[in-house]
C-alpha cells in the first residue's frame, strides 16, 4: 500500500464511531524478580516476590485499546463487570482510554469480574516468563435478565455507530455477554442497516451464530465443513474456497488468520484474497495479536477501505503486537506508517 493510500484511509480513524460487545478482562500482570526468592518458612515452598503490579483492559478490552491507539473517535463499549474490586479496577482503566463511552458497560452483582492473572518472571537481559496464571471467571450461564438487558443495549448501540464488533471470549456459551439474545440483536441490525459492519469472532467457533461478518482461524473454518477441517489447517487454496463458500452462503465478509501465513479474505460475489504476514524481526509474543487485527480491520473497513487494503493494514498491527513482549500490545498509525515505510524500503 502507498503512502498515499495509507493516509486517506487512516484519516478518516479519527471520524469513526464504533461499538464493542463482548466480554471485558481484567489483565492483571504481577511482575516477579527472582532475584528475591524465598522459601516459605510455614509451608517450605518457594515464594514468589512481586515488585509491580499492573492491570489493563483484556479481552474485548483490547479490541477497546488498539481502537484507540488508532485513534478512532468514538467507541461505545457493551458488557458488563462484577461489582468488585477487579471491576471497578477495570471500569476506571476503561473510563481512562480517550474516546471510550460507558454507558452501556454495567456493573452487576450477579456477575464477578473476568480476571486473566498472569505472573512473570523477570529476569535481566531474557524475554518475560509467564507461570501459570490465576483465573478468575463466570461458570454459570449469564442470568436471562442481564441477556436481554445487554440485547436491548446492543440494538440501541447498532442503530448509530459505523460498525460493531462482537467478542466472545469464554470458555462455556452463554455465560458471558455474547448470548443468543445479543446475537440476534446484532443480526437484526445488520438487517435493518443494509452496509452496516458486524465482526463476530468467538474463541468457541461460530458454527451456531447467525449471518455475520466473520473472523476466525483456519481450524475454526474448517468446523463449517467437517469433511475438510483437516485440510483447512493446511492446504491454502482450500482455505480460500471454503472462506468464498461461507462468505457467499452468509453474504458477509469472512477473515481467516493463518498465523504466520497471513490471512485470507472473502466477500460476497469476489474471490478470497490473501495477504501474507510481514517478516518476524526478533522473539515474538502472540498473545493479543488476533484482537489487534480485529480491530484494525473494523477501523480500516469502516474508513473505506478495500478487502485487501484492510488486510494489509491489520498483518501491519499484527505484527507489531507480536513484537511487544510481557504485555498484551496495540498498534498505533504512526507505527504502522514507519513499519510499512521500512518493509517497501523507502
Amino acid at each position: 500500500m502507498n503512502a498515499e493510500r495509507f493516509a486517506a484511509i487512516t484519516e478518516r480513524f479519527a471520524g469513526l464511531h464504533i461499538g464493542v460487545a463482548g466480554d471485558y478482562c481484567l489483565d492483571r500482570y504481577l511482575e516477579i524478580d527472582p532475584a528475591r526468592s524465598e522459601t516459605s518458612l510455614e509451608t517450605g515452598l518457594p515464594v514468589h516476590n512481586v515488585v509491580r503490579v499492573r492491570a489493563q483492559p483484556g479481552g474485548a478490552g483490547t479490541i477497546v485499546n488498539n481502537l484507540v491507539a488508532l485513534g478512532v473517535g468514538r467507541i461505545e463499549l457493551v458488557g458488563f463487570c462484577g461489582d468488585d474490586g477487579e471491576g471497578y479496577e477495570l471500569r476506571r482503566a476503561l473510563a481512562a482510554l480517550a474516546g471510550v463511552e460507558l454507558e452501556h458497560f454495567i456493573t452487576t452483582p450477579h456477575r464477578r469480574t473476568f480476571v486473566y492473572c498472569k505472573p512473570l518472571v523477570l529476569e535481566p537481559r531474557r524475554p518475560p516468563r509467564e507461570l501459570n496464571r490465576l483465573d478468575s471467571k463466570n461458570w454459570t450461564p449469564t442470568p436471562l435478565e442481564l441477556q436481554r438487558d445487554l440485547a436491548d443495549r446492543v440494538r440501541e448501540v447498532t442503530g448509530r455507530v459505523d460498525a460493531l464488533v462482537l467478542l466472545d471470549q469464554v470458555d462455556f456459551a452463554e455465560t458471558g455477554v455474547v448470548t443468543p439474545p445479543v446475537c440476534e440483536a446484532a443480526r437484526a441490525a445488520l438487517i435493518e442497516r443494509n452496509g452496516l459492519l458486524v465482526l463476530a469472532d468467538s474463541r468457541r467457533g461460530l458454527q451456531s451464530y447467525p449471518p455475520l461478518g466473520f473472523k476466525m482461524n483456519a481450524t475454526e473454518l474448517g468446523r463449517f465443513s467437517s469433511t475438510e477441517a483437516n485440510s483447512a489447517g493446511t492446504d491454502l487454496d482450500t482455505v480460500r474456497r471454503l472462506a468464498a463458500t461461507l462468505a457467499e452462503q452468509t453474504g458477509q465478509p469472512v477473515f481467516v488468520t493463518l498465523a504466520e501465513r497471513g490471512i485470507v479474505g472473502a466477500a460476497k460475489g469476489h474471490p478470497a484474497e490473501h495477504i501474507p504476514a510481514l517478516p518476524l524481526r526478533g522473539p515474538i509474543d502472540v498473545v493479543g495479536a488476533g484482537d489487534a487485527v480485529t480491530a484494525t480491520l473494523a477501523a480500516s473497513l469502516s474508513a473505506g477501505a478495500q478487502l485487501h487494503e484492510a488486510m494489509e493494514l491489520a498483518m501491519s498491527a499484527a505484527s507489531l503486537v507480536v513484537h511487544q513482549l510481557g504485555t498484551t500490545g496495540v498498534a498505533t498509525v504512526a507505527a504502522m506508517a514507519r513499519l510499512n515505510r521500512n518493509e517497501s524500503g523507502a
